[in-house]
């Protein structure tokens, strides 16, 4: 498997990363075993996860994987913290003694002194940045995180903190991790050129557009699938519209021309990003995963890329005005 940098640090992950978010909730620890297995046997080396996903299951399992399974050294371990559950429900805190605790209580579970990458979850309207700054700083300068990042996060949130950790001279603002697929390309606008122009290293999530870039909702709602979920199907729904349907059926078409899965065309679509340094790939199954990594060798051809950038477009009536 490919190994890319990741932005212009001195890191490099792989193409595709393992996404864990299924750890501890709809997958066991055998079957997280063999995805980890079958991952590293492909050559991946980036594994993704946060204290947030089951609670903290999701990293207990990949801990106790890491040396009994996979040595430490072998793989590139990325987690996230921000999130606070509370009786309440899950509140987002990004500041310093909230991420300094999250860090601490994932390297517990995680059973390793240091993470390579941290990154803050999302935006925190409460905590001044300068804040959440102080607190990736000191993770690097205190050698528990080797990279700092943000997730889900703005241009300018980007843009700020970037140039926040540089004016100490010491600490880069590695990543930021967004949604990208086929049926998301809103990170276009914005954070490429942003990531871009910082030299920060662009991680996505949900390459195949939560699921539905498979075409498993082409025809019908599948009882076992997310969208039918009572928890998940608010997360599936925003892409069963008029423009998820004319996507899909572009991706199903390239496919069925191809001779491959309509989901290897989309992840292949997402690796051909020259700006993307690891598309993250969440499986509940062995099985899904390998689906996934067959997609590696899937170039596509120029006149189906073209034709996929086209149907996909998004539309921004401010920029096609000036383009």
């Amino acid at each position: 498997m490919e190994l890319r940098r990741l932005g212009r640090t001195g890191l490099h992950v792989s193409a595709l990363g393992l996404g864990t978010m299924t750890w501890g909730r709809d997958t066991d620890a055998q079957d997280a075993g063999q995805q980890l297995r079958d991952f590293t046997e492909a050559g991946g080396t980036f594994v993704d996860t946060a204290g947030s996903y089951g609670d903290g299951a999701s990293e207990e399992i990949l801990g106790s994987l890491l040396g009994s399974l996979v040595d430490r050294d072998e793989v590139v371990v990325a987690t996230k913290g921000g999130l606070r559950r509370t009786p309440g429900g899950m509140v987002v805190d990004s500041s310093r003694g909230a991420l300094l605790s999250c860090l601490d209580a994932s390297l517990r579970r995680l059973g390793t002194d240091h993470v390579d990458l941290f990154l803050v979850q999302a935006p925190d309207p409460h905590t001044p940045l300068e804040e959440t700054v102080s607190a990736l700083r000191h993770m690097v300068v205190s050698g528990r995180a080797r990279y700092v990042g943000l997730a889900n996060h703005a241009g300018w949130h980007t843009g700020y903190v970037a140039a926040a950790l540089r004016s100490g001279a010491d600490v880069e603002l590695a990543a930021l991790e967004v949604e990208h697929s086929l049926l998301n390309r809103e990170c276009e606008q914005d954070l490429v050129p942003a990531t871009q122009a910082l030299g920060v290293g662009l991680l996505t999530w949900s390459a195949l557009g939560r699921g539905v870039l498979t075409g498993k909702y082409r025809r019908s709602l599948p009882s076992d699938s997310r969208g039918a979920s009572s928890q998940l199907s608010g997360f599936v729904e925003p892409y069963l519209d008029a423009r998820g349907s004319a996507v899909v059926d572009a991706v199903c078409t390239a496919a069925s021309g191809l001779g491959r899965a309509p989901l290897e065309v989309a992840l292949a679509w997402v690796l051909g990003r020259s700006y993307v340094s690891s598309a993250i790939v969440g499986a509940r199954t062995p099985v899904q995963l390998r689906e996934s990594l067959r997609s590696l060798d899937l170039v596509l051809p120029g006149a189906v890329g073209a034709a996929l950038d086209e149907v996909s477009h998004p539309s921004n009536e401010f920029t096609d005005a000036y383009a």
